[in-house]
């Protein structure tokens, strides 16, 4: 079931998609991933919210996450939200290289078009 909320998520996903790639060409490494985080982190929340999924905190994504990795046989959504989190934690702790927040992205990247193609009206 689609909501407003549903839709709230997928915008967001989508803004701080773009806005991760921007703060990487900016050279601000910490906001970048804190803003590829909040891509995938969202797109899944979206999810969550058309199937009526709780999802308030990271154990509750997670949950989400391993349920679509089951219910489509494919552990590289986990490995991309694993991923994702790395982002997250660089955040607080700032110890990724430029080269390592790019590559992490990019993979992000690959994640929320999984995550587009595994929801019809994405």
């Amino acid at each position: 079931m689609t909501t407003a909320q549903t839709n709230q998520y997928r915008q967001l996903s989508a803004e701080y998609r773009r806005k991760a790639h921007e703060h990487l060409q900016a050279g601000d490494l910490t906001q970048a991933s804190e803003k590829g985080w909040g891509a995938a982190a969202t797109a899944i929340k979206a999810i969550a919210e058309a199937r009526e999924m709780e999802h308030a905190g990271h154990r509750d994504l997670w949950r989400v996450v391993r349920t679509l990795v089951r219910e489509n046989e494919d552990r590289d959504i986990r490995i991309g939200f694993a991923t994702a989190e790395s982002l997250h934690i660089n955040f607080y702790e700032a110890w990724l290289e430029r080269d390592d927040v790019e590559h992490y992205l990019n993979e992000v990247e690959g994640l929320l078009a999984k995550l587009e193609s595994l929801t019809p009206d994405y």
